[in-house]
């Protein structure tokens, strides 16, 4: 009983080893090479090589006997194994080569790592794994060569394309990368890898090269659909729309497309403010294909982006206005007055309120667009939106509010419903209701919308600050008649209650945000001298204030975009930067002056 009770334990001893130590042997080489145990690893790899060879295994045996002193018995190993073990004479090949590298003779490892090559070249299976080797071995170069004949053998060029990709970059052969990261788009399913891929040249010394590989791959596959979408995507990564165009459009009528990617290259660029870009994107649909589908609606947004064009463009042109409405009705006889044009009635209405002063006009298009439109919620909503603001342009705030909360209610917890209650807010700022704007606001502040919830926190930063201190809020109220004002296109009037206002209030916390909001006043009469000088008296006066940096950052606008002094924007840009680090333009201004420097790297 004794006896077969030690036996017992004996057994599980063993057992507990073997768990702790994996298979018997393997595990054990292992742990004594990590230890640093050379010698003992040396014996354990040299058992377990007798019956199974394998990269790992044979390169910690070599490093290990290296490691004791015996390079020679290494190399003696392995010159007697290429003779007698075929299947794997390649990866002793590489190991003799490795040899011959650290004593210094390049032409025999040459010699060596040709020899394994040549040696793996029947199949592509024996290559795949020779290169394995080779990049293990820290010769990426050799990897790439095994893998380029691994392609030549199985004869599918875009076999190992991520693989080469990567050996190719990390070799410096960046053209290499590059041309097979495109040679990779043929492959569907790699589209995410790709674009990824290529997004690492993107703003750096080496972009030029990425549109030159392009260009020359689409000249010799010209019907490989992938190389132009690959083109497309860089320019408009480039915000180069106009050139992301005219790729489009030749691929359209090589492939016959019917204008649909135009058209969302259309869409993009509206969405990017680039205007002119896509209403020659539209209009391009609008005459390639008039019975197309999308006829009815690039028909219309060729007019809706000329119509952004002329309202981003200071002072607003009002012979451009009357045209955008004529072309407008134009489209609505041609089409008829559907579904689809509905849009092009609100449209109308907008231009007739807000800059031809036909308020009523404007009432009776979109009570017409609400009758047409009765069975679209969400239309019909924007459209009292629309008419609480020209009731507002109108002077009768009451029939604003009403509709406002109607689009409140209906449209609860949606972007519309915020949107209205934003307004509803603004309205009670305009009246000198502050205490229950900032009430509404605060309520804006958690809405989904970031653009809704940053315009709620900006209002209610203005009546915080500007109603605290003063018991009488005489300066908010003459601010919020003046804002007012400016919402009902009183330009002119605006101004000069402006400059009485400046006059009167200089001393007080709202005289930086008086001349905030003249400075803007007139960037929108195209007055950019009178705005600049707005903006430097912020940024010298009030350098510390919430709207420097703000100011600062404007200038450089004004600079760049409209007076095109190239130098001028810079030193503003900078000035953003170096006097406000911690402002929320800091990446915008840094983008904008390495692009005005001509920097190509990030």
């Amino acid at each position: 009983m004794l006896l077969r009770s030690k036996v017992i334990i004996a057994l599980l001893w063993i057992l507990s080893v073997s768990v702790a130590w994996g298979q018997p042997g393997t595990t054990l080489a292992e742990e004594y090479y990590k230890a640093g145990e050379f010698e003992k690893a040396v014996n354990e790899y040299a058992k377990l090589l007798k019956t199974d060879v394998t990269w790992e295994r044979l390169s910690r045996y070599v490093r290990s006997l290296q490691k004791i002193n015996k390079t020679d018995d290494a190399l003696k190993y392995l010159k007697k194994q290429q003779r007698s073990d075929e299947p794997n004479r390649a990866y002793y090949e590489l190991l003799a080569g490795q040899l011959a590298t650290q004593q210094g003779d390049t032409t025999q490892a040459k010699t060596q790592y040709t020899a394994a090559l040549q040696s793996s070249k029947t199949s592509s299976a024996k290559l795949e794994k020779i290169a394995t080797a080779f990049n293990e071995a820290g010769e990426s170069r050799w990897a790439i060569r095994a893998l380029e004949m691994a392609r030549e053998v199985n004869k599918e060029p875009t076999s190992y394309s991520e693989e080469l990709m990567a050996l190719y970059r990390a070799t410096g052969q960046t053209e290499k990368a590059i041309d097979e990261i495109i040679t990779t788009s043929k492959q569907s399913d790699k589209k995410e890898t790709v674009l990824a891929a290529l997004q690492g040249f993107i703003n750096t010394k080496e972009e030029p090269l990425v549109e030159k590989a392009l260009y020359t791959r689409i000249q010799q596959e010209p019907n490989e659909l992938a190389y132009n979408e690959l083109l497309i995507w860089y320019f408009v990564q480039k915000q180069k729309f106009s050139r992301a165009l005219l790729q489009e459009k030749a691929t359209d009528k090589r492939l016959k497309l019917n204008g649909s990617r135009v058209y969302d290259l259309g869409m993009l660029a509206m969405n990017n403010r680039e205007y002119k870009t896509a209403a020659e994107a539209f209009e391009y649909v609008t005459t390639t294909y008039p019975q197309g589908q999308l006829y009815p609606f690039a028909r219309r947004l060729v007019i809706n982006a000329r119509e952004e064009q002329v309202k981003n463009t200071y002072p607003v042109d009002k012979v451009e206005i009357r045209k955008l409405i004529s072309d407008y009705q134009r489209m609505l006889q041609e089409i008829g007055t559907n579904v689809k044009t509905l849009e092009a009635l609100r449209s109308t209405a907008n231009l007739y309120g807000n800059y031809l002063d036909s308020k009523d006009t404007a009432l009776t298009v979109l009570d017409l667009a609400i009758n047409l439109g009765k069975s679209d919620k969400n239309f019909v909503d924007r459209c009292k939106l629309d008419k609480g603001d020209i009731f507002l342009l109108k002077g009768e705030p009451w029939e604003s509010t009403l509709l406002y909360s109607q689009v409140e209610k209906s449209q609860k917890e949606e972007l519309l419903g915020y949107e209205a209650k934003l307004k509803n807010a603004k309205l009670q700022y305009y009246k000198g209701s502050f205490a229950v704007a900032k009430d509404l606001l605060d309520v804006l502040k958690l809405a989904t919308s970031r653009e809704i919830a940053n315009d709620a926190e900006q209002l209610s930063l203005l009546i915080v600050d500007n109603t605290g201190m003063d018991s009488t809020e005489a300066a908010m109220r003459e601010y919020a008649d003046i804002d007012l004002m400016l919402f009902q296109n009183k330009t002119d009037e605006a101004v000069e209650a402006l400059n009485k206002m400046w006059a009167k209030y200089a001393d007080h916390t709202i005289a930086d945000e008086v001349l905030w909001l003249r400075a803007n006043t007139y960037m929108k009469q195209g007055k950019n001298a009178e705005a600049l000088e707005d903006l430097k008296k912020i940024v010298t006066s009030y350098p510390n204030d919430i709207l420097g940096d703000d100011a600062m950052f404007t200038q450089g606008k004004i600079y760049e975009e409209r007076l095109k002094d190239k130098q001028a924007a810079m030193d503003a840009y900078q000035k953003v930067l170096t006097q406000y680090p911690g402002s929320i333009y800091g990446a915008e201004a840094r983008k904008r002056f390495r692009a005005l420097r001509g920097d190509t790297v990030n």
